[in-house]
């Protein structure tokens, strides 16, 4: 696969395509015109390039003469490079702030918080189990 480093617009286009699953350069532009509008011709050359880059392939579309991408990975790995890029170059490091910067920007749902909640104490239990006994070690002041 390529490069993880991608520019900005063939970074939004290849996350929109993993919002939609799959879609012609036509619904992507028309996706992404809220914040990135561009000429179909603009669109059709960045999704050559992710082909190229072996990130999205292209299909023959059932009607017409458009085609359909689609994404060759899963975004999980890209997201966490640019979360982390992210961190290290606005927060100093400092995930905390990193957190409340975005709940303050958009704040989660009743269901978000749950499932937040959950995360938590997972990593809670982890830290725990590879701490040994004393969960709270390393935390007192």
């Amino acid at each position: 696969m390529a490069e993880e480093r991608l520019p900005d617009a063939e970074l939004e286009v290849l996350a929109s395509l993993w919002q939609h699953g799959q879609a012609t350069a036509r619904q992507l532009r028309e996706a992404m015109t809220g914040y990135r509008p561009m000429a179909h011709a603009s669109m059709v050359t960045l999704l050559k390039r992710l082909v190229a880059k072996g990130l999205v392939k292209r299909d023959k579309g059932p009607v017409g003469k458009a085609f359909v991408y689609k994404p060759l990975r899963r975004p999980e790995k890209t997201y966490r490079r640019v979360v982390n890029d992210m961190l290290q170059r606005i927060f100093g490091g400092n995930g905390i702030a990193l957190v409340t910067s975005l709940f303050e920007t958009q704040p989660p749902t009743r269901d978000e918080v749950d499932q937040l909640q959950r995360l938590l104490d997972q990593l809670r239990r982890q830290r725990e189990h590879n701490e040994g006994s004393d969960p709270l070690e390393g935390e007192r002041i």
